[in-house]
């Protein structure tokens, strides 16, 4: 029975299932061979992106970026060469058209597409391919059921891979599309365009809130670690520019002279999250059991790549780590856990103001050992500075897990909202 949106707007669990999808009589299902003219992408790299020229959209900034839809009025996207325009028109879109990525790293991206809204002049570039339906569907409708649950399932279905999926012209033709009478497609597409709006905008005013409490938190431990929690404490000139006031009894030392720094000796590529090089491997293979090259308590951060500047505290050690990642150690004056949260909070800003200008971010030794930390000598206030942070911290982390659950709630909900419309489960109008 077909239900109203008032009946339907709720957020119940919506289950659907391909096998038992049923549509109103009155809308013909066919196959995407019958809906779609189909095409590729430009073959082209990187390397042939540049900031001027044509735009084109390739299959990451569809899986990460502008998903569903693109405007390149809008949307910043890079270009490829005006020259194109003549041996790569076949790859030329028109308002409408579809691109889909042609691979995903998961299942989940399995599909992903978006949806020329502009009549500028753009290209779908490497790794893509292009639908263009025919007759006189309404577009907008069928991005709708393209992004649809039921779509999704029949990719996802015939797609094959274990790292990498990949989705070809022969699965996308094989799929099925319904079109109901076109009043309709764009009743339903002008419905769910208002409908999902106002969904996008509660989950922009979430993250908005997320992202507030993340700046509260970082000002809060920042505070902590250079002002203390006695906020009548007499203060003095730290000598530092960046620290500014400090408390009058706190001192301020150069790293070197706090704990050991040192790097690690292997010169493993294992990959972790989080940076270029691993931070530890606990790898119980034969040739490692009883050969780790530091065990206890231990800061580590990467010397460049992709994770310089990031900093992680392991309180029990046992384990190796990369030549490029530097270890901080053997603490006296100070707590580990207080410096943890005094250097990752300004280790990364800080520091890379002194590292030479290069293509890949790097952290210097001689920067290491002279970046200035302010801290109470006495160990009781900093393990009170440390229970304070953790304490709010985890009232914060606890905030921002209530947006994130309200996150996914929001989006489970567009999710069901929008098969349910195109399937014909709920009137519309």
């Amino acid at each position: 029975m077909m239900q109203t949106y008032a009946e339907y707007d709720s957020y119940q669990e919506y289950s659907i299932n391909l096998a038992d999808l049923l549509l109103p009589d009155h809308w013909p299902v066919e196959k995407c061979r019958f809906a779609f003219n189909f095409s590729k992408g430009l073959t082209i790299t990187k390397e042939n992106l540049q900031e001027t020229g044509i735009p084109c959209v390739n299959y990451g900034e569809i899986h990460s970026k502008f998903g569903f839809e693109v405007d390149p009025l809008k949307h910043d996207l890079k270009c490829v060469d005006p020259s194109y325009l003549k041996s790569g028109k076949g790859s030329l879109l028109a308002k409408g058209d579809f691109v889909f990525a042609d691979t995903s790293e998961d299942i989940e991206g399995s599909g992903n597409f978006t949806h020329l809204n502009s009549t500028e002049p753009t290209f779908a570039g490497y790794h893509t391919l292009i639908a263009r339906a025919k007759g006189d569907a309404n577009t907008r409708f069928l991005a709708y059921v393209l992004d649809s649950a039921s779509f999704r399932k029949q990719v996802r279905k015939s797609v094959k891979g274990v790292k990498v999926f990949s989705i070809t012209q022969a699965i996308l033709k094989n799929t099925s599309v319904w079109l109901p009478p076109l009043p309709e497609q764009t009743a339903i597409a002008g419905f769910l365009d208002d409908k999902t709006a106002k969904i996008d905008e509660l989950v922009g005013i979430k993250r908005r809130q997320i992202a507030l409490l993340g700046e509260r938190k970082q000002i809060l431990i920042q505070n902590a670690v250079t002002k203390g929690l006695n906020p009548n404490a007499p203060m003095k000139d730290s000598g530092v520019d960046w620290i500014g006031n400090i408390p009058a009894h706190w001192e301020v030392k150069r790293l070197k002279f706090l704990c050991s720094i040192g790097t690690g000796e292997r010169n493993t590529e294992d990959k972790v999250e989080g940076g270029k090089y691993p931070f530890f491997v606990r790898s119980q293979t034969a040739e490692r059991i009883n050969s780790y090259s530091y065990d206890g308590e231990a800061i580590l951060t990467a010397g460049d790549g992709a994770g310089v500047g990031k900093v992680y505290h392991y309180i029990d050690g046992k384990f190796d780590f990369h030549q490029r990642v530097y270890k901080f150690s053997d603490f006296s004056k100070l707590g580990g856990k207080y410096l943890f949260h005094y250097i990752s909070r300004t280790f990364y800003s800080v520091a890379m103001l002194g590292t030479a200008k290069s293509t890949v971010d790097s952290l210097r030794l001689p920067l290491i050992q002279n970046f200035w930390v302010p801290f109470p000598p006495d160990h009781l206030e900093q393990e009170a500075i440390v229970d304070f942070i953790d304490e709010q911290s985890n009232k914060i982390n606890a905030a921002i897990t209530i947006k994130e659950n309200q996150i996914t709630k929001l989006n489970e909900y567009k999710t069901t909202l929008i098969n349910a419309a195109v399937t014909g489960k709920i009137k519309v109008a």
